[in-house]
C-alpha cells in the first residue's frame, strides 16, 4: 500500500521529466570540447562581434522549446587576459538588450572551466522585443581562450527548463 501511494505521488514528476516539448539530447560546440544538454535540436551560426574593444568570430547553438528560447555561444580569445574585459561587456549587452530592471549574480560551477575570470551564473528580468516579459538566465565561463556563454529566455523558467540545461554542461 505504501509503495502505490509513493508511485502515485512520483508520477506527476515523472510525466514532467519525461515532457515531449524537451526532447533532451547532447550537443558539442567549438571542436568538441564543451558537452551539453539542449532540449531540442539547435541550429549554429557564427557571425563578427565587437565585444570590449575585439573583434571576436562568435559561435552560437540555438534552439526554442517548451517556451524558452537555448543558446549557447563561444568565443575564441588571443589571449586569456581578454575573458574578463570580454565577459563584462557581454553581460551588459544582454541587460540592456533585455531593458533588465535588476539583476543577481552568483558564481557558477563547472568542473573544467578557468578560475579567471570567475564563472557567474545571472538572472534578471526585463522585456524582449517586442515589451513582453522576459526572464534571462545565464552563464559565462572560460576554458583556455575559449570564454563560454550559455543561456535560457522565458516568460517564467521553471526547473524542468533550467537544471538539465545548465547542470549538462561539461568541460574536459
Amino acid at each position: 500500500m505504501a509503495r502505490h501511494r509513493l508511485a502515485l505521488l512520483l508520477l506527476p514528476l515523472a510525466l514532467a521529466a519525461c515532457s515531449p516539448s524537451l526532447n533532451w539530447r547532447e550537443v558539442r560546440l567549438a571542436g568538441g570540447e564543451l558537452k551539453a544538454l539542449m532540449p531540442c535540436k539547435p541550429d549554429q551560426a557564427t557571425r563578427k562581434q565587437s565585444l570590449a574593444g575585439y573583434e571576436v568570430d562568435l559561435t552560437m547553438l540555438g534552439c526554442e522549446a517548451g517556451g524558452g528560447l537555448y543558446a549557447i555561444s563561444v568565443v575564441e580569445l588571443t589571449t586569456p587576459l581578454q575573458a574578463l574585459p570580454v565577459q563584462a561587456q557581454w553581460q551588459t549587452n544582454l541587460l540592456a538588450t533585455m531593458q533588465a530592471q535588476g539583476s543577481s549574480r552568483q558564481p557558477y560551477g563547472i568542473r573544467g572551466a578557468s578560475t579567471q575570470p570567475e564563472s557567474v551564473r545571472l538572472q534578471a528580468q526585463g522585456r524582449d522585443s517586442e515589451g513582453r516579459a522576459l526572464t534571462v538566465q545565464a552563464v559565462w565561463f572560460t576554458h583556455g581562450k575559449r570564454l563560454y556563454h550559455a543561456a535560457l529566455y522565458a516568460e517564467r523558467p521553471t526547473p524542468e527548463m533550467s537544471e538539465p540545461f545548465f547542470s549538462g554542461m561539461e568541460l574536459p
